[in-house]
């Protein structure tokens, strides 16, 4: 009975977003199923990661066939977690966009689109075969450039080609590598592939294999140097769809290669490990000077998601508990601070009507609440404790010192500056100076949409305020990636 708390958070996003179909013309209708439908999907997932705590990995077997031959959910503490993440992150997006997305996109199923863009991003935390992985992340990538065009500006529809260019290119990689995967293993399911990999020892033809799953989801999460798509796409669209890309799509890669690289290919650290840690100091490094190098909002806070990914990834190579602890708790972290930084920042956007650094300024006098709320979303951010960016960089730093990774604290440590530097040029700018706005510009209403950002700057206040709570959930995570007969027992109960 239990395991079917697996696929429920699964189902209500896929049932909700076909039944939004047809009430396309019917706004307020929409509005109301998409957020008890997600209120409803944050409360079963809040529950699964309870369940999971008290009884462990659960699994969920699709038409009752048996791994490795059947297609199998799992819900382990890691996905568990990120499917909460990400559930109150699109709910608080789904409540901002009733202000400011408009009624011609929502009349064109923005709100099923995000449904479906729920189903492709859960169903890739929670699936337990590499197959359904390549196939949750289209179903993903699918419901994006919907959503990176909905609306058809001249920017979206040029970006969005480049966007969808890169991604056809990466998914048609993910279904190479998944070939050569079967034809030397014979299996997809992630359990067995374990097992199968240890057993050869991971011949080179695996690692190589291993290594082309590395390009693909790197492409996806923007490591360096394949972070060039991501800076133009995602300026595109409108703030809201720019929170839900931020928060949840370049995570999904992060966690891809979390799951690839602790449950699969981890026999070979000093090759494989090695490459990928570098790629990480360099993905920091290039995102710290785009963050610094910009004066346009949309910019700085893309760069800081780029600088977030290297951090994240870089916890892969760290071989202590707090090194992946720290992985972990920042990554939750960040898609909850990712999330509020940019509906925060599509408030001061429809204020001053430009990204634009330039052309802001003083805005402290007539929004208050919202300058101070950016303002501690700026310190979490960077890391200032006791929010929950410090909680992460801190089990990090442990992480990085207990493994001797003294490269990476430097790096970690010095990009913590430039982050509270970046982000405090956007609060300085926009907030403080000579006004720039006329008269028309000052009367513009707040009403209703600082609310979505203030739930999750509660969250993240909470995850620092709160660590001690939040910790034995994280820690377990971190125990099932580091040991992964937890997991394969837990899927072919040996």
């Amino acid at each position: 009975m239990t395991s079917n708390f697996v696929i429920i958070p699964l189902l209500i996003p896929f049932v909700v977003g076909v039944v939004l179909i047809f009430f396309k013309d019917n706004i307020k209708l929409q509005r109301i199923i998409s957020v008890l439908s997600l209120i409803t999907t944050t409360a079963f997932a809040a529950y699964l990661v309870q369940l999971v705590q008290s009884k462990g990995v659960l699994t969920h077997e699709l038409g009752n066939w048996k791994p490795p031959f059947g297609i199998i959910l799992v819900a382990d503490m890691f996905a568990s977690l990120l499917v909460l993440t990400a559930s109150i992150v699109t709910l608080c997006c789904v409540l901002f966009a009733f202000h400011t997305i408009g009624e011609r996109r929502e009349r064109f199923y923005f709100y099923s689109f995000v449904q479906f863009l729920l189903v492709g991003v859960f169903g890739a935390f929670l699936t337990g075969d590499i197959f359904n992985l390549f196939v949750f992340f289209e179903v993903m990538l699918m419901s994006s450039y919907a959503l990176i065009v909905i609306g058809g500006t001249k920017a979206q529809l040029r970006e969005s080609l480049k966007y969808i260019l890169v991604n056809v290119i990466s998914s048609a990689l993910f279904v190479i590598a998944v070939a050569y995967l079967y034809a030397v293993t014979g299996t997809l399911n992630m359990a067995d592939l374990s097992q199968r990999i240890a057993e050869a020892n991971q011949p080179g033809i695996l690692t190589t294999i291993g290594m082309l799953l590395f390009i693909v989801f790197a492409l996806k999460a923007a490591l360096f140097p394949m972070y060039f798509w991501l800076p133009g796409s995602y300026s595109a669209p409108p703030p809201v769809i720019i929170g839900l890309f931020g928060a949840l799509l370049t995570k999904v890669g992060v966690y891809s290669i979390f799951r690839t690289f602790t449950l699969l290919f981890y026999h070979h650290p000093e090759f494989t490990h090695q490459i990928i840690g570098y790629v990480a100091l360099l993905t920091i490094v290039v995102g710290a000077v785009g963050a610094i190098a910009y004066s346009d909002v949309n910019k700085i806070l893309i760069y800081n998601i780029i600088i977030a990914v290297g951090v994240i990834v870089y916890g892969v190579t760290l071989t202590t508990k707090a090194g992946f602890e720290g992985a972990i708790y920042y990554l939750i972290h960040d898609m909850i601070i990712k999330a509020a930084l940019f509906l925060l920042a599509g408030s001061i956007i429809r204020i001053t009507g430009t990204t634009k650094l330039k052309k802001m300024g003083g805005l402290i006098k007539d929004y208050p609440l919202l300058g101070w709320m950016f303002f501690i979303a700026t310190i979490s951010l960077a890391g200032i404790p006791p929010l929950s960016g410090f909680i992460g960089k801190f089990l990090l730093v442990q992480g990085g010192l207990e493994s001797e990774s003294y490269t990476f604290v430097g790096v970690l440590l010095a990009s913590s500056l430039l982050v509270l530097y970046s982000a405090i040029k956007i609060f300085m700018s926009c907030f403080w100076g000579e006004p720039t706005l006329s008269s028309e510009h000052e009367k513009v209403s707040l009403k209703g949409i600082l609310y979505p950002s203030a739930i999750l700057l509660a969250v993240s206040v909470f995850l620092g305020l709160g660590a001690e709570a939040v910790i034995p959930y994280v820690s377990t995570a971190a125990q099932t990636l580091m040991d992964p007969s937890i997991y394969i027992q837990s899927v072919l109960k040996e």
